[in-house]
């Protein structure tokens, strides 16, 4: 019985020896299956542009929404400047504003 167990840790400590010998073959084939380092290059440069392009439009659209509430803001504005001119219209503190008139199209004489 003795001779069986001493037997078996001979095994035992054989097996260890190729489970880590496997092991380590494991880890090293792993490693070498990653992408080379041309590919990471490659794929940092499209992610970098892909950020670039993603901010370029963002900040894009955020100028068109500036330019779209400046255009309402102003268009405000125009109302309450009108608004403002018809009260103090009413309230006499300004004279109305004379209408447009047109130039009378003049006429030429024709000569003989």
């Amino acid at each position: 019985m003795i001779y069986l167990c001493s037997q078996l840790l001979k095994i035992n400590k054989q097996m260890k020896k190729i489970a880590l010998v496997l092991v380590i073959g494991a880890v090293a084939f792993m490693s070498s299956c990653g992408p080379s380092a041309k590919e990471k290059e490659a794929k940092r440069i499209a992610d970098s542009t892909r950020v670039a392009d993603s901010m370029a439009m963002v900040q894009a659209k955020q100028q068109r929404i500036a330019d779209s509430i400046a255009k309402v803001q102003a268009a405000q504005k125009r109302v309450a400047d009108s608004i403002a001119h018809q009260d103090s219209v009413k309230k006499h503190l300004i004279k109305p504003a004379k209408k447009a008139v047109k130039p009378a199209g003049t006429k030429k004489a024709h000569k003989k």
